[in-house]
């Protein structure tokens, strides 16, 4: 009498971890993976470095230069510039002739001439638009000032006067938020992060079954495991690859940008924007990426790759693109806001309004919370089409079919 075979099924928690740990210890020694961490790491510093130099003059808007004859005008232009926002700085020169020297080789910008009772300015070629702003507001200065001491009136308090007087704000309706400049590149940056690791983790999901399919590997991983248990394996060893490779960028981004100063925004909120960065990224992929699995398991050749999983992939990029679009200029528009709390738009537009500031809390949790729920109703019915289609080769196998019961 034979003695029945062994069960070498084993736990679906080892399976997938067994799965998993394949595709890690694979991706992770791949030259591909560190040429492309390196790669994209070495941007992020350099992009930052660059904005350091580039930022890093801080000098003068525009170098105007003044005689003893037109001293007067070196305070009130400054102030006027000031109030304009337009940084002038002022050096006084010894005589007309000495300064038309300086505008020849470029060391001013502007010399005011004449005899100080009006103002008269000169350029080398063409006055700047900015600078011709200041100075028409100082012309019109000037001459209020000789209107009010023909008058026999003080000027000095009628400009006292005038800079005393404001309005009083009534408190708004609704809460204001300030949006920071750097807030709003991180977020943009935070949202690209996104959109490239889904687009290239994802598709890696994708052309991963394809290549198993393909070299008959599948048969004998589905002797021994369940092909949901293939198919999640594959999946969280992908995801854990790409979180690796996530956060060396994103910390290696703030870290360069804090110690270089061009993020002078607290630490709490740059750490807050790469822990926000790193969650959505975990959502984002494990959502797109288990449909990739299924999508990529209705083909049996690389080249149809593209095609299957373009429907999913079409969501990734307009979020992506709706974002980078308006949010720059509109931080707080409605018709974002609205998209981003949608599930399938979450993953690349809330990561972005998070690292701007501002979004309510509840936003973020119900954002969160919608994804969360998607997720195993997406593994069931990814699981399904990947069991009934995965192990069927040669033409692409329709989505009705892969649904039916295999």
């Amino acid at each position: 009498m034979s003695t029945p075979a062994p069960d070498v099924r084993m736990s679906p928690t080892a399976a997938v971890g067994l799965v998993a740990s394949r595709e890690i210890s694979t991706r992770v020694k791949s030259k591909a993976f560190r040429v492309s961490t390196v790669i994209m790491l070495l941007l992020i510093v350099v992009g930052i470095v660059l904005i350091k130099l580039i930022a890093g003059g801080g000098g003068a808007d525009a170098k105007v230069g003044f005689t003893t004859a037109t001293a007067a005008f070196s305070g009130p232009l400054k102030t006027v510039g000031k109030t304009l926002d337009e940084n002038i700085e002022t050096t006084e020169i010894p005589d007309e002739a000495a300064g038309r020297a300086k505008l020849a080789d470029g060391s001013l910008d502007a010399l005011l001439t004449g005899d100080g009772k009006s103002v008269h300015v000169q350029v080398k070629k063409d006055l700047d638009g900015k600078l011709a702003n200041v100075l028409q507001v100082l012309s019109q200065q000037v001459a209020i000032n000789q209107q009010i001491t023909a008058l026999g009136g003080n000027p000095a308090q009628f400009q006292a006067a005038i800079a005393a007087a404001k309005f009083v704000e009534d408190p708004p309706l609704e809460e204001p938020y300030d949006y920071n400049g750097q807030q709003l590149v991180l977020g943009i940056i935070a949202g690209i992060l996104i959109y490239l690791s889904l687009m290239i983790n994802g598709q890696t999901v994708a052309q991963g079954v394809v290549e198993e399919k393909t070299s008959r590997v599948v048969e004998l991983l589905l002797s021994t495991i369940k092909p949901w248990q293939l198919m999640a394996g594959k999946v969280l060893g992908i995801g854990v690859v790409g979180l690796i490779q996530m956060v060396v960028i994103g910390v290696g981004g703030v870290v360069t940008g804090l110690a270089t100063d061009v993020l002078t925004i607290s630490v709490s909120a740059a750490v807050g924007t790469v822990v926000w960065l790193v969650v959505w990224y975990l959502l984002g992929f494990f959502m797109y990426s288990i449909v990739f699995a299924a999508l990529g398991a209705l083909v049996s050749r690389q080249e149809d790759v593209g095609g299957a999983t373009m429907p999913a992939l079409m969501f990734v990029i307009a979020g992506y693109v709706i974002g980078i679009s308006v949010l720059p200029s509109d931080p707080g528009n409605t018709f974002v806001e609205v998209l981003s709390v949608i599930p399938v738009f979450s993953p690349t537009l809330m990561p972005m309004r998070l690292a701007m500031g501002g979004v309510p809390v509840w936003e973020a949790v119900v954002s969160v919370g919608l994804v969360v729920l998607l997720i195993p109703g997406l593994i069931w019915l990814a699981a399904r089409i990947y069991r009934n289609a995965v192990m069927r080769t040669g033409a692409k196998v329709k989505l009705r079919d892969a649904l039916r019961a295999a």
